[in-house]
């Protein structure tokens, strides 16, 4: 694994901020579109760009022929399965029936799930009770930046599947973020692309099975879903892989502490809505955890170790 550089740090910041973002629009295009279908435009969008970005480059998709291929195929549907279809498809259906922040403290959690299961497959990932603490510290900040209204009852019947769901969703983007770090050695690029037609190729049938075809798209859901396939899905595959696979699942799993950051800012610049009260006693806990969890990485990056 290569140092965890200030490229990496950049990286990690933009998909905090790019996600971030993504709650508004998942909310516009679901006012034109069913959350399956959302999840299969956005995906085939990614797969498109990504796609024709290999063609561009002259690299194409992975080749069953090159040297093990076959196996880098099997990580991709696992990669196209657990870090968009499953996830993306179990948080759209359960945002219609729990609060929204419940979703956002779940992904909190993912650093969480990540860190024993680096530990077990990835070779230099070491579950070290400071890296534990800093997790924990930076997973309570999200709970005290989103509050309590996280967990109110919605009162509807389907609210404990959708929670399940949630928590369900952040395991998913756990098995992903280790799949990606175990495939063999292969252009990241092409990885992505591929990860992305594979969730492209198993979202649509699904998408049309239970929601059919979109019959009426209004122009703000139409330009929601070109944001979400282009940024949030096909340029966060690649920068994900890319951080994944240069400085490991541990640590691109603190974007998820970002996000509810990122989220809150945008809304009261975007939306004018409220900051909360909590915002600086979160963010001063998830910036914490960040620093203690990866602390080697900061001393090299000052000069300081």
């Amino acid at each position: 694994m290569t140092p965890i550089n200030p490229i990496n740090w950049l990286k990690l910041v933009v998909l905090g901020a790019i996600w971030g973002a993504s709650f508004m629009f998942v909310t516009v295009a679901l006012t034109g579109v069913g959350p399956l279908t959302l999840v299969a435009l956005r995906l085939t969008l990614g797969a498109v760009l990504l796609v024709v970005l290999c063609g561009v480059r002259g690299i194409g998709l992975p080749s069953l022929r090159q040297e093990n291929g076959g196996r880098i195929w099997v990580f991709a549907i696992i990669m196209g399965l657990f870090s968009n279809v499953i996830p993306f498809s179990l948080l759209s259906w359960a945002q219609l029936s729990v609060a929204s922040g419940f979703a956002g403290v779940c992904m909190a959690v993912v650093p969480l799930l990540v860190l024993p299961l680096a530990h077990v497959f990835v070779p230099g990932e070491r579950m070290v009770l400071r890296r534990l603490i800093g997790f924990l510290i930076g997973s309570a900040g999200v709970i005290v930046l989103i509050g309590k209204s996280a967990f109110v009852s919605t009162g509807n019947d389907l609210e404990s599947l959708a929670r399940i769901a949630c928590v369900a969703a952040a395991g998913c983007y756990s098995i992903g973020a280790i799949a990606t770090r175990l495939c063999p050695k292969v252009n990241m690029l092409s990885l992505s692309a591929a990860a992305l037609s594979v969730a492209s190729v198993v979202s649509i049938p699904l998408a049309l099975a239970y929601e059919g075809v979109p019959s009426d798209v209004n122009t703000k859901a139409l330009l929601a879903l070109l944001y979400l396939g282009l940024l949030p899905t096909g340029v966060a595959q690649l920068l994900l892989t890319q951080v994944i696979r240069d400085a490991g699942p541990v640590f691109m799993s603190l974007v998820n502490y970002q996000v509810p950051l990122w989220s809150v800012f945008l809304g009261a610049l975007v939306l004018a809505e409220p900051l909360p009260p909590s915002l600086l006693v979160g963010m001063a806990m998830i910036l914490s955890g960040v620093a203690l969890s990866q602390l080697g990485a900061l001393r090299r990056l000052f000069g300081r170790g």
